[in-house]
């Protein structure tokens, strides 16, 4: 068995991908086991069936829950995609929020008002929501490109922008004064459930997934197989290098921004093209931007980590709901997010960490055998 251990250890030390991936591992478990910890604190008699529902959250209700799942991965797989597309390009797009709140404005906007698009309603308001985030997301790449401005800098100051500007427009285009929000979309320009809505029976999701697991498709395409995203990652490694090159670094950088921006907005008209779903007038930030972070951070940045991150968040959102039925509330769930985040943040020493872990074990292995050979 130990020599199993070691020789599993040897295989990982060779890939550096896998050191990063048990990272990822570790933060998740850190979390869960932390929240288990506040859980026995706060309730010490039910804190094991409570820790027991958040892992098994999905399986209390059938393939309705497992509809459920999907449905609250989707927004937050838009948004870890395009903070994860920024990271791979030496970019950090704080600034999702703001570029997810206004594709939710442009969504919503045509769905109420463009009726006029019978059967493609729903597909036209998630492609101008898509530019509408692009243009919103290239804002802070041109003021990195061609003023240096710090992209963490000026994003902020976009959510906040965003934040006001979607509430000024509501009201004065699409407002529902009664309820102090926005007025509901007209049917057809919610996202269909084709054939999804008699194999998870009862759930609330539609297409939005389907459209989600092909922007992580074509992402992937674009930066591993293509030459513009060679060309965009290049700059991101090193600009200076790649204006040696060749290569066009301020257009990258605007570039980058732009497609990150797209995805964030996408993701904010699959949230909001939905049946009783409406963008309220309050001054608060809308919380996937962020989410998106730590979502890209636990998937490692790679499209398809970042489309598993977001189904585990999914997952524990879930369970959390599920989590009420005994003496605790959702916020534990928040709580095993937050240092999740906060172990997915630190993944670089983790990284190290278990990397100097492998190699210790590994070389105390070769030196009891280079011993053993000398006797």
């Amino acid at each position: 068995m130990k020599n199993l251990w070691k020789n599993t250890l040897t295989l990982i030390a060779k890939r550096s991908n896998s050191i990063q991936v048990l990272s990822s591992l570790l933060a998740i478990v850190f979390g869960l086991l932390f929240g288990l910890i506040v859980m026995l604190i706060v309730n010490p008699a039910d804190a094991f069936p409570g820790f027991f529902t958040i892992l098994t959250g999905p399986f209390q209700a059938g393939m309705r829950s497992f509809g459920n799942m999907f449905y609250r991965a989707t927004p937050i797989i838009f948004t870890g995609l395009s903070v994860a597309f920024a990271f791979r390009t030496g970019l950090f797009n704080i600034g999702a929020t703001g570029q997810f709140t206004i594709g939710a404005f442009i969504a919503v906007y045509i769905g109420v008002h463009w009726g006029f698009l019978g059967p493609f309603h729903w597909a036209v308001a998630i492609f101008f929501a898509l530019v509408g985030g692009g243009l919103w997301g290239a804002l802070p790449g041109l003021l990195k490109a061609f003023r240096n401005v710090h992209e963490v800098v000026s994003s902020i100051m976009l959510n906040y922008v965003a934040m006001y500007l979607m509430i000024l427009l509501v009201r004065r285009t699409v407002f529902f004064g009664d309820h102090a929000r926005s007025l509901a979309i007209q049917d057809s320009a919610e996202l269909p459930k084709w054939f999804l809505g008699s194999i998870f029976p009862g759930s609330s999701i539609n297409i939005g997934i389907f459209i989600a697991i092909l922007f992580v498709a074509v992402i992937h395409i674009v930066l591993n197989k293509t030459t513009f995203g060679y060309e965009l990652q290049s700059v991101g490694f090193n600009k200076d290098a790649a204006k040696y090159a060749g290569m066009n670094e301020k257009r990258n950088i605007v570039l980058s921004m732009l497609i990150a921006g797209a995805i964030a907005g996408a993701g904010g008209a699959t949230f909001f093209l939905v049946g009783g779903r409406y963008l309220h007038v309050n001054a608060v930030l809308m919380p996937q931007g962020f989410t998106g972070i730590a979502v890209a951070l636990l998937g490692l940045s790679a499209p398809i980590g970042v489309l598993l991150a977001g189904i585990f968040y999914g997952f524990l959102e879930l369970g959390g709901l599920f989590l009420q039925g005994f003496d605790f509330t959702s916020e534990i769930i928040d709580i095993i997010i937050a240092v999740i985040i906060y172990f997915s943040a630190l993944s670089l020493f983790l990284q190290k960490f278990v990397a100097s872990y492998i190699k210790k074990v590994t070389e105390t292995d070769i030196e009891i055998s280079e011993g053993a050979d000398i006797k």
